[in-house]
């Protein structure tokens, strides 16, 4: 049996776990998986890292060129991020010859059809299960287990920061300031929590799946997106009144006209599996036309789980390899399907208004809501405050994204209207 020999770049919290994985079960591969695999060297920036890992000085080194250069490895794994030095990396290491495992969400989201077309012209994998859900299982089973269906759609709670921040919004009342604090005091929340709060990391990781999906290519600038910034806890009361509970969902369809693509907090029914995923934890709910209805659920970060899918990757890199077989699955993007604008959409949606407490406020806004052909399904409640104001809460029935922006707009240049508050989108599962 022939030996795999591997690179590993970046040692941080990802290749940290890959390490140790390799180092706990790397023996038991020959067995289990019927391959071999050593790891032959090591790079990163920081030699601190290498020592704190027990990793041999002659087995690592800070410059990646001697790891692309070195005509042993067969593989390379990338763990540095970025779509910079990382998408040099990835595209140097392909030219020579090597399969790339990589968990670079950001990478394949921005580049990923050159990315493809690199290994596809140079006879090698690029295996990228990481880069979305973590250590749950989602693109193996895309491009597999569910090849023989025709997929529908796509739904995914894909961002444990800002699900732990809505979960403890929800179950204890916190506000937004005081859950990002403490998910930032626990490591679940960088410092610059911008990615994740505002929707971007979701973003690129539901281009991915479209992408594999719908096999049409969806990259990270084709996806609109909105954050949990201006979620209150009073929304949530208002959404539990009402039956349903506020989760940031990267949301994939397929059209009659195209794809709708989308990112945004959204109200889904509360006995909706979905609806449960609580914590840090994720899922991805997949709708095919054979299959029906499956929900991939588990950890979506953190050292370990992300590392059991890039060694889960690097396993079947090793089959390929061994068995003179790589390439097998390259890139599946040739429909080339059209993008839906978001003002086309067509949903129900929840609307939270600061009003003056007077008379003829509500009829007023709901002459301008019906107006702009938005009909109003229910006032959850109307509830004074000490100013003399009150908030109104309303769901409507299913409106264009264009006609409610433009009823919007009007309803907040009224003289009665304070601020319009949240406006959720409704998505019935």
């Amino acid at each position: 049996m022939r030996t795999i020999r591997v690179g590993l770049v970046g040692l941080g919290t990802v290749g940290s776990g890959v390490v140790e994985i390799l180092a706990r079960h790397g023996d038991h591969f020959r067995t289990r998986a019927g391959v071999a695999i050593e790891l032959v060297r090591c790079a990163d920036r920081d030699p601190a890292r290498a020592e704190a890992l027990g990793i041999a000085p002659d087995r690592f080194t800070t410059q990646v060129a001697e790891i692309i250069g070195d005509p042993s490895i067969d593989v390379v794994i990338e763990l540095i991020g970025g779509t910079g030095v990382a998408r040099d990396v990835v595209l140097d290491s392909l030219a020579a010859g090597k399969t790339v495992v990589t968990a670079n969400k950001a990478l394949m989201a921005t580049h990923g059809q050159e990315v493809l077309d690199a290994a596809a012209e140079h006879g090698v994998d690029i295996l990228f299960e990481a880069s979305v859900g973590g250590g749950i299982p989602i693109i193996g089973p895309l491009k597999h287990s569910l090849v023989s269906n025709e997929i529908q759609a796509v739904y995914g709670i894909v961002n444990g920061t800002t699900n732990y921040m809505l979960t403890r919004m929800t179950e204890d009342g916190l506000d937004y300031d005081t859950v990002l604090a403490e998910a930032q005091a626990r490591g679940f929340a960088e410092a610059d929590p911008t990615a994740d709060v505002d929707g971007l990391d979701a973003a690129a990781k539901i281009a991915i799946l479209a992408s594999i999906a719908f096999n049409s290519r969806v990259t990270f600038a084709d996806v609109p997106a909105e954050g949990i910034r201006g979620i209150t806890p009073g929304d949530i009361a208002y959404a539990r009144e009402a039956g349903y509970e506020i989760k940031l969902v990267a949301i994939g369809k397929r059209m009659e006209a195209g794809l709708d693509i989308r990112v945004h907090p959204t109200m889904i029914r509360a006995d909706h599996p979905l609806a449960k995923v609580d914590g840090v934890y994720n899922a991805i709910y997949v709708i095919g036309d054979a299959v029906g209805e499956t929900m991939f659920f588990g950890e979506g970060a953190g050292s370990l789980p992300a590392a059991s899918a890039v060694v889960g990757d690097l396993i079947e890199a090793a089959r390929h390899i061994e068995r003179d077989c790589a390439g097998l699955v390259g890139c599946t993007c040739s429909e080339r399907l059209e993008i839906r604008d978001l003002a086309d959409l067509v949903t129900s949606y929840y609307v939270r208004l600061h009003v003056r407490d007077e008379p003829g406020v509500l009829a007023s806004i709901a002459g301008i809501f019906g107006d702009n052909g938005v009909s109003l399904a229910s006032v959850i409640q109307k509830r004074a405050d000490d100013g003399g104001g009150a908030e109104i809460v309303w769901i409507t029935h299913e409106a264009s994204e264009r006609d409610m922006r433009t009823a919007l707009g009007a309803i907040g240049a009224l003289d009665v209207v304070d601020a319009v508050g949240s406006v959720l989108r409704v998505e019935e599962l």
